[in-house]
Order: structure tokens, then C-alpha cells, then sequence
């Protein structure tokens, strides 16, 4: 007689708590801040202590007591020294790091804390990821405490920081143009902490609307000179115009190493849409990309041949090697692989 193998239990069957995103963080006995993006981590928790103040406008700033641990250094005792009343009952904001380097003391005390959780006491628990603290996520998760987990994930795609740059202009009431949206995805896309710094700085522009004439005001030098305005243009064919953004770009600083990436991010996207019959919403839905990127790999892509794409990746790939040291001349390598690209992998 055949054995019925057990039911698989899912990780999403066990959670019993709200799953938010960052910016959807609100007040709750427990809150773990999970995910491996602390960009977005550090600004859900401060979200958070601001949120505490908008629902009692007579809360002061100082009323709010706050305090800071290390679960990889904690000390037995210490959450429920914090969490205990003070004299005059003000509202407590717990802060702990690195829960995923915790001790097992850690691990006991706060399994112990959550049956029974103190009153006006916020306690947020970042985990950054990895299997340490297992046990304790897994409470949380199933509903002991009563918290909420908010995930904050690393944004990979640039259709997802294309989106993170239209909020953050969205939430302020401010006009954007997409072409500012692009132009500051394809300049400031290596670093969520910088898009974000420089959105904002945008939106205390007086203009009525932010377009891709103000962004060049604020940021010519690094718009102007960005890897994908040298690989757009050898793309295009035009290699001079390319060595001299390229110049332009080594001379302000720019690292041989994001140009190079840049360049194989562009010919790995025209490659997947090499001879296909596919729509530029359909490549877009498929491969995790914008239309408007789907539509410009299409164009990018006519007139190149499989075998010219190939020789054209193996060529960024030596490059890529040639700059991280393998090479003696980095510069030499990027004048040679802008003018394979333009001639469209043709050496």
C-alpha cells in the first residue's frame, strides 16, 4: 500500500502578520524590519519614529524615549530593562540591529518578551537576512507579539527604481517628466542612497515640473559623462562622439569598471531580443523590463547579426577582465572595445 507522502508546509502558509513595504511601515508592538536593502531599511524605521509623533500631535520629540541595541552584543537582560515603565510613562521606541548575528541570549529573552509585550513600547527588530534567528522570525511571523513584518528587498530591476524615483517626486506632490525619470535611473541606478539623494534635491527645485532639462542643470557632469550615454553612443555607431564621452567621463573621475557594465548590460538585453517576434510590452513582461527599455533594445539591436553580438560580448568581457587588473592599459581596453561596438562586432 502506498504511503501518502506528508503535506509541504509553505513559508507562506505560516505567516499570520501583515507583510508591508517600507514605506507602509506603521506602529505595532513588534516590528521586523526584514530584507537585504538598508537603504530602504534605514528609512522605514526612521518613517516609523516620525509616524509615532503625526498620531499624538502632542508628543514631543523628546518625549519619546529611544533606545539602540546590538543583538550580536547583547547582554541578558537588557530588552526587559528597556522595555520596563519609566516614571512618567513615555512611549518607547526599542531599535535593534544585526538580529541576523544575534546571541542566544537574544534569541531566549525576546521569545520570552513576545507573550507578553510591553504597553506604549515599540520594539523593531532589523534582520538582514541569513538563517541565524530562525526560531525567532518564525514566531513573529506566526502572530506571537502581535507585530508586522516589513520586507525591504534590494530593488534590482531598473524598472523598480524607475518606480522608487517616481514616488519619491509622487509623495511630495511634484511633476516629473519620464524622461528626468530615466535620465536619473540610468545615472544614479549603482546606488538606491544616491537616486534618492538626488530626487530629492530635484524636488526642492522651484520649477513647476522636473524634467530632463533640470536634471542636467543639477547634474551634468554626471548625467553627461554616464556609462550609458559612452555605451548609447558606440551602440549607435558613433565611436568618435563615444571616446570623447569616455574621455570626458575618465577625466571627471568615472571607474573603468560600471563603464564596462554598463556596456554588457546594454548588449545582454539587445541579445535576448536578438530575432524575436516578441512585442516591446510582451519582451518587457517577460524579461523584467521597462517598455521604454524593451523599445530601445529593439532598436539597438536592428542591423547587428548573432555572430557580431556574440564577438561584441567577448570583447566587453576581455575588457572587463582587462580593467580589474588583468590588463596594464584600461583606458587602451575601452577605445578597443568602443570601437568594436560601433562597428558592430566587427574587430
Amino acid at each position: 500500500m502506498a504511503v501518502k507522502p506528508p503535506a509541504r508546509s509553505s513559508a507562506k502558509a505560516k505567516v499570520a502578520i501583515p507583510q508591508l513595504a517600507w514605506n507602509k511601515v506603521r506602529p505595532a508592538p513588534i516590528v521586523l524590519v526584514s530584507g537585504t536593502e538598508g537603504f530602504l531599511a534605514d528609512r522605514a524605521i526612521r518613517l516609523l519614529r516620525e509616524t509615532l509623533k503625526v498620531e499624538d500631535p502632542s508628543l514631543e520629540v523628546s518625549d519619546l524615549e529611544v533606545s539602540d541595541l546590538e543583538a550580536d552584543q547583547y547582554a541578558p537582560g537588557e530588552l526587559i530593562s528597556l522595555a520596563s515603565p519609566s516614571l512618567f510613562s513615555e512611549p518607547r521606541l526599542i531599535r535593534i540591529t544585526n538580529v541576523e548575528k544575534c546571541t542566544d541570549a537574544f534569541i531566549t529573552e525576546t521569545l520570552s518578551y513576545l507573550n507578553a509585550p510591553a504597553d506604549d513600547t515599540y520594539v523593531v527588530l532589523r534582520h538582514a537576512g541569513g538563517v541565524r534567528g530562525k526560531k525567532l522570525l518564525d514566531a513573529i511571523r506566526a502572530g506571537a507579539g502581535g507585530g508586522i513584518e516589513i520586507m525591504c528587498v534590494d530593488l534590482k530591476k531598473d524598472t523598480e527604481k524607475y518606480e522608487f524615483a517616481a514616488a519619491e517626486f509622487s509623495s511630495k506632490g511634484r511633476r516629473v517628466t519620464p524622461g528626468a525619470l530615466r535620465t536619473l535611473v540610468s545615472a544614479f541606478s549603482a546606488d538606491l542612497a544616491e537616486l534618492a539623494a538626488a530626487c530629492q534635491q530635484l524636488i526642492a527645485d522651484d520649477a513647476d515640473e522636473i524634467n530632463e532639462a533640470t536634471v542636467a542643470r543639477y547634474y551634468s557632469g554626471r548625467v553627461e559623462t554616464s556609462a550609458f550615454k559612452v555605451a548609447d553612443s558606440a551602440i549607435a555607431g558613433r565611436p568618435g562622439e563615444a571616446l570623447v564621452l569616455l574621455r570626458h567621463a575618465l577625466a571627471s573621475g568615472a571607474d573603468p569598471v560600471p563603464i564596462v557594465a554598463a556596456f554588457a548590460m546594454k548588449l545582454r538585453t539587445m541579445a535576448k531580443l536578438s530575432g524575436g517576434s516578441m512585442s516591446s510590452g510582451q519582451a518587457a513582461k517577460t524579461f523584467g523590463m521597462a517598455p521604454w527599455q524593451a523599445e530601445r533594445a529593439m532598436k539597438d539591436v536592428k542591423g547587428w547579426s548573432d555572430e557580431g553580438l556574440g564577438a561584441a560580448i567577448e570583447t566587453i568581457a576581455d575588457t572587463d577582465a582587462q580593467v580589474k587588473g588583468l590588463g596594464r592599459d584600461p583606458v587602451f581596453a575601452l577605445e578597443r572595445m568602443i570601437a568594436v561596438v560601433a562597428a558592430r562586432g566587427n574587430r
